[in-house]
């Protein structure tokens, strides 16, 4: 959808009469965007169809170097976790990621230039608030990944990512980074835009685009980057009817933990679970490996996490599965594997990702409500996800009291203890699927990475590695990399 090929009737070869029925016809025989079916067809295509969970799990506090034996090598995988530039361009890579996103932001863009250019742009509100939504949360996946994080002393002078808002039509386009603070001021014009068009009558399944739920959910994400915590709350609130979230968490205790290993692996990214706000499928071999990768999660990990007591005294309710002696997973993701014809042997992997769930929304609502001193009704957050975490939950056993904050983190500040049990609670509920790498970045959180062989890799803030790498080809378009 990038570019525009012209064909010119060759006289040499084409008789006069068939020359001039051949330019009767649309020089671009790719389909027109002239309905809304067209536009909305190519918006399914307006979503990073690449997973970033490989480098960005393997760059967190939740792995470990499990040594040599049953453990899947990975080019990825390793120099994620020993802060390396990635070169591998294949999927799951971060060249791969990024790519990925300015293709989304291609389709959006050529979506909005068409509904721009109908005789009655109104009739296509609903694709373009989608539109506009995908393009801003392309915008920020990048600028959170490929830039330094979202801080309102420096953004005006830190470089971010190139904002595309009009389709590509020249050979090598050339663009500019500008800042962060400038890429922020363009995701909140989109989503602000945008949210208040979508429609979610227009989508056969909601949860593979933005619907109203997720495009409230991003803007819990988006704000609480940008430390507007009272427009994280206010978002959150209108996720569910009367910000309600409690009952459309992912039911573990009721549900998952009776069931079994395929049927777990099967319900995770399921579009009809509640808690999956918005579902992408990417080509990617995170659903074959995750739980075999030679850096990820390993026991020690898995006892702090799941075998330990956490401040509200109890385990979380989790199943733990083994594929081998350190090879640990939460069954969460299960591969979809498409064949390159009928009849073939060979094909290409696929897997379901989560972008947005409730349970984030629900944290980010409580992690805002901590920053505006609203202790209480933080409380009540984390105890309500706590309650759909532990067995036989019991509120007068397992609420998290000053008490319990005090001795277990050894604090008597209980703002500080609630948003220590918070990144704690979230740890648990995300591993394996990525999320702990942004709290890790907004947090500025220090990361020790121990080598089976004796050596300690240590990431500590304003580590010029924990940004990305710029891919080296978009220098031929003016974006500068990263400093290193």
């Amino acid at each position: 959808m990038k570019k525009i090929i012209l064909y010119t009737c060759l006289a040499t070869l084409v008789a006069s009469t068939g020359c001039e029925d051949y330019l009767e016809q649309a020089v671009d025989q790719r389909t027109q965007l002239e309905t809304e079916q067209n536009i909305s067809e190519l918006l399914a295509t307006a979503y990073p169809q690449a997973g970033y969970t490989t480098f960005t799990e393997a760059m967190s506090d939740l792995v470990l170097d499990k040594g040599t034996g049953t453990v899947v090598v990975n080019e990825i995988n390793e120099n994620a976790y020993f802060f390396r530039d990635i070169e591998d361009r294949n999927q799951d890579s971060p060249d791969y990621y990024w790519n990925a996103c300015y293709a989304a932001i291609a389709a959006a863009n050529h979506a909005l230039e068409a509904i721009e250019r109908a005789p009655d742009p109104t009739v296509y509100n609903a694709q373009k608030g989608e539109a506009l939504v995908a393009r801003a949360y392309a915008h920020f996946m990048l600028v959170t990944l490929f830039a330094k994080v979202y801080d309102p002393a420096t953004a005006a002078s830190d470089p971010g990512v190139p904002y595309v808002t009009e389709p590509e039509k020249v050979v090598m386009q050339q663009y500019d980074r500008r800042t962060v603070a400038y890429v922020y001021e363009q995701i909140e014009r989109d989503l602000t835009e945008g949210l208040p068009l979508i429609d979610n009558n227009s989508y056969r399944v909601p949860k593979y685009h933005f619907n109203t739920a997720a495009a409230h959910a991003f803007a819990t994400r988006f704000y609480l980057f940008k430390r507007d915590y009272q427009r994280v709350i206010d978002h959150a609130n209108q996720v569910f009817p009367g910000g309600n979230i409690g009952p459309n968490l992912r039911p573990w205790v009721s549900v998952y933990s009776n069931l079994t290993a395929n049927e777990g692996l099967a319900r995770y990214t399921q579009a009809t679970e509640s808690s999956n706000l918005l579902l992408v499928e990417a080509p990617s071999l995170w659903a074959r490996n995750y739980g075999r990768y030679r850096y990820g999660l390993a026991t020690p990990i898995v006892n702090e996490l799941f075998r330990s007591e956490n401040v509200t005294g109890a385990t979380w309710i989790y199943p733990l599965y083994t594929q081998g002696t350190e090879n640990w997973l939460v069954l969460k993701f299960r591969e979809h594997f498409v064949r390159a014809d009928v009849n073939a042997d060979i094909g290409y992997p696929y897997t379901i990702y989560p972008l947005l769930t409730a349970e984030e929304v629900l944290f980010n609502r409580a992690e805002a409500y901590l920053e505006l001193g609203y202790t209480e009704a933080a409380r009540d957050d984390l105890n309500t996800f706590a309650s759909a975490r532990i067995e036989n939950y019991n509120a007068a056993t397992h609420n998290i009291s000053d008490t319990k904050l005090r001795a277990y983190y050894g604090t008597r500040d209980i703002k500080e203890g609630l948003m220590a049990a918070l990144l704690d609670f979230k740890a648990a509920e995300f591993v394996q699927e990525g999320m702990r790498w942004f709290d890790i970045l907004r947090h500025d959180i220090t990361v020790e990475h121990p080598t089976a062989d004796g050596q300690v890799v240590v990431s500590a803030p304003g580590d010029p590695r924990r940004v990305l790498q710029i891919p080296q080809e978009a220098e031929l378009a003016g974006v500068a990399q990263n400093p290193r």
